[in-house]
């Protein structure tokens, strides 16, 4: 099932996620994103060069609304994990998958479609209740502006991913969706690097002071993240949305195992409750995904 790639794309932004937590102490957030872009845009570059594959597209517009949205989701998020703490952060940006239930069940209301089955959506907000009980989050009343940011950038999040599939079904490969993304991603970082203050090593004016250990944490973030967003691109547009938007959750599962493999952070009965919920989240929706799938092709005729 296309939707699984998901699991790859989960997998390997969890890893991402471990290189940016590393570099941060090295870098600004301007400086990461920027070098995720253009470590993208590289790898990209060869792999379309050795395919044969080719950049012109026909839907500028498109690429420029998701290069927008998701570099303003991803830098909203990485604002709100500044101000908040991680748990709260994370779980809030993964409101995503409910923003993308919400847009589809208003958008099939108003043309009047049927078959958008209610227990995708049940199964997703189970996976968000797991959420919840993995990471436990609590807000407090000067943490409130950090936490509508965080929930903001879950909900450009969602509109990304849709953009993100409808490009799919157009024809649009997932190498050209994220280079361009990759593109966007390098611009707005080198702008922020330049205009935004850091009290990090800055590579442009510290660059000698770099080392390798630096230089190794941001390629493995670019290799991770451009490969993850392949994976994602993928699952979006050959699979189903809500099932692939349900996947997801099992980003949260594999950060807290390594949380607990590098770190040493210990997990409480009730995260471990948390995760039980969402991997059973992620098979009731492939469950109920499958028997769709499965009446949808016997009630086709045949040609």
């Amino acid at each position: 099932m296309q939707s699984l790639w998901m699991l790859v794309a989960s997998f390997l932004f969890s890893i991402m996620g471990v290189g940016v937590k590393l570099a941060s102490a090295h870098f600004s957030v301007a400086e990461i994103v920027a070098c995720r872009g253009i470590i993208g845009m590289l790898t990209l570059g060869l792999w379309i060069r050795w395919h044969g594959g080719t950049l012109r597209t026909s839907m500028a517009a498109h690429h420029l609304w998701r290069g927008a949205v998701g570099v303003a989701a991803l830098w909203l998020w990485f604002y709100a994990i500044s101000q908040l703490p991680l748990a709260m952060a994370v779980t809030l940006n993964y409101m995503s998958p409910i923003w993308i239930a919400a847009i589809l069940l208003v958008l099939a209301w108003r043309r009047r479609e049927r078959g958008f089955d209610p227990r995708l959506i049940a199964a997703i907000l189970c996976g968000f209740g797991g959420v919840v009980l993995l990471l436990r989050p609590s807000i407090h009343a000067d943490q409130l502006f950090g936490g509508v940011l965080a929930l903001f950038s879950g909900m450009l999040a969602a509109l990304a991913y849709l953009q993100v599939r409808e490009m799919g079904l157009r024809g649009e490969p997932e190498y050209r969706v994220v280079f361009y993304f990759s593109l966007t991603c390098a611009m707005a970082g080198l702008v922020g690097s330049v205009l935004m203050p850091t009290q990090q090593a800055s590579l442009l004016t510290h660059w000698r002071s770099i080392d390798l250990h630096g230089v190794g944490l941001l390629v493995l973030i670019g290799l991770t993240a451009t490969s993850a967003q392949i994976a994602m691109t993928r699952a979006y547009r050959l699979g189903n949305t809500l099932l692939t938007a349900n996947l997801q959750y099992a980003g949260i599962v594999f950060s807290s195992v390594w949380d607990v493999l590098l770190w040493h952070d210990s997990l409480a009965p009730l995260s471990w409750l948390g995760i039980a919920v969402i991997v059973l989240s992620g098979l009731a929706a492939t469950f109920y995904n499958s028997r769709i799938a499965a009446a949808s092709a016997a009630a086709s005729p045949v040609s």
